[in-house]
C-alpha cells in the first residue's frame, strides 16, 4: 500500500479559508433561492445531520488512488448523468452495482491490476445548464438543474429553487448508500456465485464467448485458493465502492463539510471524491474556492479550448504540496479533438512533476442531437477517444490510468451502437435520461472488454 502522505496542519487547514469562505466570490451555475430563511434553516439542519461517509473511507480512496497515479491500478468512475430522487428505488441501484462488478470483473481478469470503483451516485442530484431560463409556452421558468435544485415539472412553480429539495437529497443519499454497504457486506458479488452478475442478454455479443470464459476462469482461481487456505476465501465475497458527485451546489456541499477527531483539516463527507467541471473552473470564483480547503480527492474536467496556464494554476491552488492521490484529471475532449488538446496538457503535467491520475472522459465531448432531436452519443466515437488517449498517452510516456463514463444499470436506449446495433429510430423505446444520454447494460460491458483490450497494448 502506498504510505500515507503527512500534510502540515497549516496546508491542511489554511487560515483564511472555512467551509463556508466560498461566500465571498463569484459564484456559477447555481441559481438564487428566494427565501433565504427558509435555505439558512436548511443548511443549519444538514450541518446536524449525521455524516453520510466517513473520513477513513476518504483516506483510504486516495491511498488507492495514489497506486493508480503510479501505474499500480485502475479507476473505474461512472454512473447517472443526474441522479433523480424517483431513481432512488432498489432494483435500480442493485442493477447500477451489478453493472459496475462486472465491468470491474472484465477490467481485473483482463488486465490483472486492481481496479478501484467510484460511483457517479448517492449525490449526482445536480448538473450544470448553458441557460438560467427557458421558455416553456410563452412563459419564461427557470431551466432545469437536478433534483437537487428544482423539478423536472415545466411549470413556473415547480422550477424555483427549492431549499427543501437539499434534505431530500440527503435522505436519498443516505437511503441509497445504505443499500449499497448492505448489498457489498451481504456477498453481492460474492464471486462463488456468478449467476448474481452474469447478464443473460450478453449472450448476444460478440464478446460473450470470452466473457464466459472468463468467469469460469475466476471460479476456477476461487476453488484453487480455498484449496490451499485453510480459512474461507473471504476477499472474494465483498467489494469496496466509493462514492463521487460534481461538487456543483455548494449549499449542500459546504454544510456537509466537517472537522473530526484524530484528523487535521476538513472533510466533505457527503461524498469520497468530489469534482470540478468544465463550468466551474474560475480561478476566483466560488467553486474552486471551496474546494482548495477540503481534504477528499478531486477530479477535474479538462475539455477542448482549455488554458494551459490557467490549468497548471488551478491545480497548485487545489493542490499546492502536489499530496499524492489527490487530484483525479478527467480528460473530455471527444474523438475529433483529444490528438489537438491532450498532448501539451501531459507534457507539460510531466514536466511540472504534478502527480495525478488521468482518466478518460469520452461521453461529454461526443454528444450530438438526431434529426427527431434525441440527444445521443454514438458508441463508436466513444471508443474512437478512449482508443486516441490510449495511444496518446502511450507517445508520452504516460498513463492512463482511469475512465469516467456516464451508463445505468437499466437497459436504456440512449447511446445509438454498440455490437447489439442500436440504431437512431429505436431511440425512443427507452428513452429514460432526464440529462445526458448513458451507455446501457450490454454496451458498458463491451465497452470494459474494448478498454481492456487498449490497456494492454500499453503493457504489451
Amino acid at each position: 500500500m502506498f504510505s500515507k502522505q503527512t500534510v502540515a496542519p497549516e496546508v491542511a487547514n489554511p487560515k483564511d479559508w472555512s467551509p463556508t469562505s466560498w461566500k465571498e466570490f463569484p459564484i456559477k451555475q447555481l441559481p438564487t433561492y428566494p427565501d433565504k430563511a427558509e435555505l439558512e434553516q436548511v443548511y443549519r439542519q444538514l450541518q446536524n445531520n449525521p455524516p453520510l461517509i466517513t473520513s477513513w473511507e476518504i483516506q483510504a480512496l486516495k491511498d488507492k488512488l495514489a497506486e493508480v497515479a503510479a501505474g499500480k491500478g485502475f479507476l473505474l468512475q461512472g454512473g447517472d448523468c443526474a441522479e433523480s430522487f424517483d431513481g432512488c428505488e432498489s432494483t435500480k441501484i442493485v442493477n447500477l452495482l451489478k453493472v459496475l462488478l462486472q465491468m470491474s470483473f472484465i477490467l481485473i481478469h483482463e488486465m490483472e491490476t486492481p481496479v478501484v470503483r467510484v460511483g457517479r451516485i448517492a449525490g449526482q442530484y445536480a448538473k450544470p445548464r448553458s441557460r438560467d431560463f427557458e421558455v416553456v409556452e410563452g412563459e419564461k421558468i427557470h431551466n432545469y438543474r437536478g433534483d437537487l435544485i428544482n423539478s423536472i415539472n415545466p411549470t413556473r412553480e415547480d422550477r424555483v429553487p427549492d431549499p427543501q429539495r437539499l434534505l431530500t437529497g440527503y435522505n436519498k443519499a443516505a437511503l441509497t448508500l445504505n443499500f449499497l454497504r448492505a448489498l457489498a457486506d451481504e456477498g453481492f458479488a460474492d464471486l462463488h456465485h456468478p449467476e448474481y452478475w452474469e447478464l443473460d442478454f450478453m449472450r448476444e455479443n460478440e464478446y460473450y464467448k470470452e466473457y464466459e470464459e472468463m468467469v469460469n476462469s475466476i471460479q476456477k482461481a476461487v476453488s484453487f485458493m480455498e484449496t490451499i487456505t485453510p480459512n474461507s476465501f473471504n476477499t472474494a465475497q465483498r467489494v469496496n465502492i466509493y462514492t463521487s458527485h460534481e461538487s456543483l451546489n455548494l449549499h449542500y456541499d459546504s454544510a456537509q463539510t466537517r472537522k473530526v477527531p484524530r484528523r487535521e483539516g476538513w472533510f466533505n463527507l457527503s461524498a469520497h471524491m468530489v469534482w470540478l467541471g468544465n463550468r466551474t473552473r474560475d480561478l476566483d470564483g466560488a467553486h474552486v474556492e471551496y474546494l482548495r480547503g477540503i481534504r477528499n480527492p478531486i477530479g477535474i474536467k479538462i475539455g477542448p479550448n482549455y488554458d494551459l496556464d490557467h490549468t497548471l494554476k488551478l491545480i497548485n491552488r487545489l493542490n499546492p504540496i502536489h499530496e499524492q492521490g489527490k487530484i483525479v484529471l478527467i480528460s473530455r475532449f471527444g474523438k475529433d479533438e483529444v490528438e489537438k488538446g491532450l498532448p501539451d496538457l501531459i507534457r507539460q503535467i510531466k514536466h511540472e512533476g504534478m502527480p495525478v491520475v488521468w482518466s478518460c472522459d469520452p461521453m461529454h465531448g461526443n454528444t450530438f442531437a438526431t434529426n427527431d432531436d434525441f440527444k445521443t452519443r454514438n458508441f463508436d466515437d466513444i471508443v474512437s477517444e478512449i482508443r486516441k488517449t490510449f495511444a496518446i498517452h502511450r507517445d508520452q510516456g504516460s498513463y492512463l490510468g482511469g475512465v469516467h463514463l456516464e451508463l445505468t444499470g437499466d437497459n436504456v436506449t440512449e447511446c445509438v451502437g454498440g455490437a447489439k446495433g442500436l440504431h437512431e429510430g429505436e431511440l425512443h423505446n427507452n428513452y429514460e435520461t432526464y440529462c445526458d444520454p448513458r451507455l446501457n447494460y450490454q454496451q458498458s460491458l463491451e465497452l470494459a472488454f474494448l478498454i481492456a483490450k487498449e490497456w494492454k497494448k500499453s503493457h504489451a
